[in-house]
C-alpha cells in the first residue's frame, strides 16, 4: 500500500521504543508513506526529527510542518490542525513519543477529531508495548485490558490494584498498567503488598532495548526473588490468575 495522493488522509505511524536495532526499524511500506508525507502532528517535535531522520529520511525535515499534541496542549485549539488535509488535500501523519500514537497517546485527540471532520484514518504498523508484554508474559492473551496510569495515593492505588485483581481472577482477564518510571518500586511493593500470593504478576520492562526484563511471577514467588532491575525503565505490569 503507498501512499494515494487522490484520497487525503491521516496515518497513525507508530515510531521505536527502546535500542532494540533491526527489531526497530520502520517498516519499508511505512518509511514510504512517511517520505510522502509533510505536515505531522507529533508529541515532540524533537523525538519526531529524530526519528524521521532515523527512517533515512533526513533531506525532507526541513521542509515539513510540525503541530505539537501533548499533554500540554490545549485542545480546544487542535480544531485548525488538520487543515492541511481538509483545505489542501495533502495526507498527514501522527507520531507518538514512543510506540504506537493514540494509544496511551495524546494522539488520540488528533484521531478523534479526523472521524468527527470525516476524514479517513489509515493506521500503520509498528511496535506496541501493551501487545509485545501481553504476548510474552504467559497471562490470557484472549481478554485483557489496558487501564493506563492507575492514582498515585498508596490508598487509592491499592484500592484500584484490589479491583483490577478481583477482575483478573474472576473473570480471566489481563490487566495491564503502567506507572511513572521512577515509582515502578513503589508499584510494585503496592502489588506485593494487597494481591493475593496465588496471583501472576509479570513485569515487562526497557522492552526492545538492551536491558530488556521479562518475568512472570506468582506474588508469592516474587516475595522470595530480588526487585525487578527497573527503576526509571518505562515499564508494563500484568495482573492475572
Amino acid at each position: 500500500m503507498n501512499l494515494d495522493k487522490n484520497k487525503p488522509a491521516l496515518y497513525l505511524i507508530p515510531s521505536s521504543i527502546g535500542d532494540g536495532g533491526y527489531l526497530n526499524e520502520a517498516p519499508v511500506l511505512n518509511k514510504e508513506i512517511i517520505s510522502e508525507i509533510r505536515h505531522f502532528i507529533v508529541e515532540n517535535i524533537k523525538t519526531a526529527k529524530r526519528f524521521i531522520a532515523s527512517c533515512g529520511l533526513t533531506d525532507i525535515i526541513d521542509d515539513c510542518t510540525f503541530y505539537e499534541l501533548n499533554e500540554h496542549t490545549d485542545l480546544k485549539g487542535i480544531s485548525g490542525y488538520l487543515d492541511p488535509i481538509l483545505k489542501n488535500k495533502v495526507s498527514m501523519g501522527v507520531i507518538s513519543e514512543a510506540g504506537c500514537p493514540a494509544v496511551a497517546d495524546p494522539g488520540a485527540a488528533a484521531v478523534e477529531l479526523a472521524h468527527k471532520k470525516g476524514i479517513r484514518v489509515v493506521p500503520l504498523p509498528g511496535p506496541s508495548s501493551m501487545i509485545l508484554s501481553v504476548m510474552a508474559s504467559g497471562l490470557n492473551g484472549q481478554s485483557f485490558a489496558f487501564n493506563g496510569y492507575l492514582p498515585a495515593k498508596d490508598g487509592e492505588r491499592e484500592k484500584k490494584l484490589r479491583s483490577l485483581e478481583a477482575r483478573a481472577c474472576n473473570e480471566n482477564q489481563t490487566q495491564l498498567f503502567i506507572e511513572t518510571p521512577y515509582r515502578n518500586l513503589k508499584m510494585f511493593a503496592s502489588i506485593l503488598k494487597v494481591c493475593k500470593p496465588s496471583t501472576r504478576v509479570c513485569i515487562a520492562s526497557g522492552l526492545l532495548s538492551e536491558s530488556e526484563f521479562i518475568k512472570t511471577k506468582t506474588v508469592a514467588e516474587w516475595k522470595k526473588s530480588e526487585e525487578p532491575p527497573f527503576n526509571k525503565v518505562p515499564a508494563v505490569f500484568l495482573i492475572g490468575r
